[in-house]
Order: structure tokens, then sequence, then C-alpha cells
């Protein structure tokens, strides 16, 4: 591939339509809330296992929060 693929998310509209801080959202999947505020931001891509959590804890599909 010519074009590097940069993995983006919609974690924090799906965050908020949920009515979570970055702290709830964080204890309920288990990281900090430094981790979550990376993610949304695209600092840090969450493991897979991670992504699937989130995905549980929000209730959408894996395609809804992450894309390229």
């Amino acid at each position: 591939m010519d074009t590097e693929l940069i993995l983006k998310n919609n974690l924090k509209q799906a965050r908020l339509e949920k009515h979570l801080s970055q702290n709830e959202l964080a204890k309920l999947v288990g990281v900090s809330r430094q981790t979550i505020s990376s993610i949304e931001t695209g600092v840090f891509n969450p493991t897979a296992k991670l992504a699937l959590i989130l995905c549980i804890a929000l209730d959408k599909k894996f395609e809804d929060l992450f894309y390229f």
C-alpha cells in the first residue's frame, strides 16, 4: 500500500451518547482516564481486546467505533 492507514474513532461521541465521563468509561472497562483520552484524541490505538471491551461497554459495533 502506498498510503499509511490511520485508525480513527468515534469513541467520544459514543461515550457522550451514553452520558459517561472519560473517568466513568475508564472504570467500566478497567483502564485509566488518560487511556480513554489518548484513544479519543488518536494518540493511542487500543489493543483488539480493549477495542472490543469498549464496543461492549458502549453497545456499539466495532465498525461504528473504529475506522480508517
